[in-house]
């Protein structure tokens, strides 16, 4: 790859999602799908030569400059992307709203008095104020899909596993996928072309669509109405409803959120115990949470998870056959973006409000995609599609000929 001078990136940033001190420039080495296109990347991702921040000056601090950069880089550039730069994150990718107490938040072009959402603000605020024509994300408890919601572009996770993680950051590898976000659902289509693997995905099954009664449940009336209206504009039949679960989506919440926290603490621990007292407002007291949990608890939640996901991969299975793939609607957030001023308090609620949707996906290991189809109030509401796994292309192509 030919890491170039930087361009002119930081004096066009005028949303804070680019960070200054990792600039790169890798142009293009071959023409391909991707020709003339340019793009951000999320600072969990390792570059030869930047160093990586992962949303922390503590961890920038003590961590060496990665030698080796995530494969996958190499394939965009060969595809015809062109890197401007490397994007904030939420402080060590573990909130769900892109407030960074060290590098301020991005700005959410859609509605810029309300956050962008997280772990991936930079990458979702770069292409919803068109800097750049995509950017790659990571999505573990929502990272992608609660921004892209938020900011009112598509965005992506992937099937869990799909793409490789490594030289990337973990935060919970159970749960962590690349993903990526567009204005443009035919770009988002060709990034997926550009890095999956197209035989495993069953591109020409006919979509059949089941509207998930218990997400709707969830959420205000007014909210719910407004997305059915959407969904019957856009999809132009009747859905069939159905049950996710005869299970409470806040006990899966609440799985995944063990689950994720002990691998969080697994992973980072032993370095966090040292640097706690550099960590942000929130980040802090999740890391002391995670330290603080029941190994008991533990050991059950991670059955339960593990449950969980055989049951979701086996009841959307059952829903398709040999001619059709089922596909699960549900909201992406089942509200707008909160406001920057609100309290500690009224932030912590949405947190636990949008994992009860957010952690269907995550504990399933699927493919989740955001349509940017609805606004309420004037501010982006975001509609999601859940797929099988490996099934990712299959969503990209759905979301491109509803587009």
């Amino acid at each position: 790859m030919n890491i170039q001078s930087l361009s002119n990136i930081f004096e066009r940033d005028t949303v804070a999602a680019f960070c200054q001190h990792a600039p790169v420039h890798i142009e293009a080495s071959k023409a391909g799908l991707l020709n003339g296109l340019s793009y951000g990347l999320k600072d969990i991702y390792d570059i030869e030569g930047i160093p990586t921040g992962f949303g922390s000056p503590a961890w920038l601090n003590s961590h060496p400059i990665p030698t080796i950069s995530a494969a996958f880089i190499r394939t965009l550039c060969n595809a015809g992307a062109t890197l401007l730069g490397k994007t904030h994150t939420d402080e060590l990718t573990y909130s769900i709203l892109g407030i960074n107490a060290h590098y301020g938040t991005p700005i959410n072009s859609a509605s810029p008095e309300r956050v962008p959402g997280g772990s991936s603000s930079g990458s979702a605020a770069a292409v919803a104020a068109g800097l750049v024509d995509f950017a790659i994300g990571s999505d573990t408890g929502g990272s992608v899909r609660a921004p892209a919601s938020f900011c009112g572009i598509y965005g992506i996770r992937t099937t869990h596993g799909r793409i490789s993680l490594a030289n990337a950051r973990p935060l919970a590898k159970s749960f962590d996928a690349l993903g990526w976000f567009a204005q443009s659902p035919k770009i988002l289509r060709q990034v997926g072309e550009a890095l999956l693997n197209k035989e495993v995905a069953s591109i020409h099954k006919k979509p059949q669509f089941f509207i998930l009664k218990e997400t709707f449940d969830l959420i205000p009336e007014v909210i719910a109405h407004t997305l059915k209206k959407t969904i019957t504009k856009h999809f132009n039949f009747s859905l069939e409803e159905i049950s996710i679960t005869p299970e409470k989506l806040s006990d899966w919440a609440e799985t995944f959120r063990i689950v994720q926290a002990s691998e969080i603490w697994q992973e980072h621990g032993q370095w966090a115990q040292q640097h706690l007292h550099e960590f942000g407002p929130g980040i802090k007291e999740r890391f002391e949470i995670a330290q603080s949990l029941d190994p008991i608890a533990v050991q059950s939640a991670i059955q339960n998870k593990n449950r969980i996901t055989h049951y979701i991969r086996g009841l959307i299975s059952a829903l398709g056959d040999g001619q059709t793939e089922a596909i699960l609607v549900l909201p992406s957030t089942g509200c707008i973006a909160p406001l920057l001023n609100s309290s500690a308090s009224e932030l912590e609620q949405v947190r636990k409000h949008l994992f009860q949707l957010l952690c269907i996906a995550g504990l399933g290991g699927l493919p989740q995609i955001n349509l940017p189809l609805c606004k309420y109030e004037g501010a982006p509401l975001g509609l999601s599609l859940i797929g099988n796994a490996n099934e990712d292309l299959l969503l990209l192509n759905i979301a491109d000929e509803m587009g």
